[in-house]
């Protein structure tokens, strides 16, 4: 059974009733997952193709000339923290397409309630997924780039979602 076909298969033999504020708030999960997702991957793709094109309309901050630290979450707080802290953020999170992708897999089993963990199986496997590949692709870069790394870990100090991991 896909994952997709679990949710709906829940659905059609389990009576669930949601309320308007929890249609919406499933919908803000799925957009906001939807927008994380694609942003963050359309910004890498675009640092890949032209590394000087401007992210945020700042020219991008790029360590060691390889990797990109000024990503996604920059241009979405660095204003506020700078004018109300007086210090600069750079990308505060090195996998936040994964945060998005995580936030889909959430808005499709949301509906099915919380009464059992079954249509919860495959954000559950794509976390478990997330953070492996995760931490395997931080062993190879570490190996990679070296000391580049160790500066662009200090610049991006979280790994999927801000302030928590």
């Amino acid at each position: 059974m896909g994952h997709n076909c679990r949710e709906g298969w829940w659905l059609l033999h389990n009576k669930v009733e949601l309320t308007v504020p929890a249609i919406i708030a499933n919908c803000f999960v799925f957009l906001i997952g939807y927008m994380v997702f694609r942003g963050a991957n359309k910004q890498k793709h675009i640092f890949k193709k032209s590394p000087k094109t401007p992210i945020w309309g700042k020219p991008p901050v790029v360590v060691g000339g390889k990797l990109l630290a000024s990503g996604y979450w920059y241009g979405l707080f660095s204003h506020l923290l700078v004018s109300l802290f007086g210090f600069t953020v750079y990308g505060i999170a090195r996998h936040c397409n994964y945060l998005g992708d995580l936030m889909l897999a959430l808005s499709f089993c949301l509906p099915c309630g919380i009464s059992s963990p079954v249509p919860y199986f495959y954000p559950i496997y794509l976390l478990i997924l997330l953070i492996w590949r995760e931490r395997r692709d931080e062993e190879r870069c570490a190996e990679k780039y070296k000391e580049i790394w160790a500066e662009y870990l200090r610049l991006v100090p979280y790994r999927i979602l801000p302030y928590v991991y």
